[in-house]
């Protein structure tokens, strides 16, 4: 699949930080029960290699990706795990060398046109608004839109299930990441129904 396909399979992209490594695999069940099959399990905790293995193993509805992919080696490292796609806080030409010689889609990224014009010179046209609400969030991506038509995007960072359907109306937006999918009580009492629950309502706003 390529990025484009990755990210279009569903409304919302979780961002899925794993701090305990034995709910990853029921926390990814419930996400695709509730019918959000792109995952993004981020590299902020130390489980994020170990969870993509385990989900990818025994959750053969999920498109397993990895977050917070900041340099090569750890982009090699989620690819042997067995990531489909990785995305990146950031962009620069460092990474860009990483991303050109992995076999899997890379999500960059971008907060500016520069870095966005950057990312189009290495051959990237699908990528990652970040921080979304800080940088402008809808506005900045009308903006984008004009020079940019080419260009679709996953924003993420502070969109919510009530600002995500405004988001999803614009032209250049396949999906939004968020990390409401995932509250950490619900997922420290094992809440999986409620979780499912939240992915329905996500998965909702792609009809919309």
């Amino acid at each position: 699949m390529n990025a484009r396909d990755i990210l279009s399979a569903g409304a919302v992209v979780p961002v899925m930080a794993i701090n305990d490594i034995h709910t990853a695999v029921d926390l990814a069940h419930a996400l695709v029960e509730g019918g959000i099959p792109t995952l993004e399990i981020t590299l902020r905790t130390e489980h994020g290699i170990k969870a993509i293995e385990l989900i990818k193993k025994e959750v053969p509805g999920a498109i397993v990706g990895a977050g917070t992919v900041i340099n090569g080696e750890q982009l090699k490292a989620v690819e042997d795990a067995g990531a489909v796609f990785a995305i990146s806080p950031g962009f620069n030409v460092h990474f860009a060398k990483a991303a050109a010689q992995s076999s899997i889609a890379v999500i960059p990224g971008i907060a500016t046109p520069g870095e966005l014009m950057l990312a189009l010179e290495h051959g990237i046209d699908t990528m990652k608004l970040f921080p979304a609400e800080v940088v402008g969030g809808r506005e900045m991506l009308k903006a984008l839109h004009g020079p940019f038509p080419q260009v679709k995007f996953c924003p993420t960072g502070g969109i919510s299930l009530e600002t995500a359907p405004e988001y999803l109306k614009l032209p250049n937006v396949l999906c939004v990441g968020g990390s409401w999918l995932t509250p950490k009580e619900a997922v420290a009492n094992k809440d999986w129904a409620a979780i499912t629950r939240l992915a329905e309502e996500a998965s909702a706003l792609k009809a919309k």
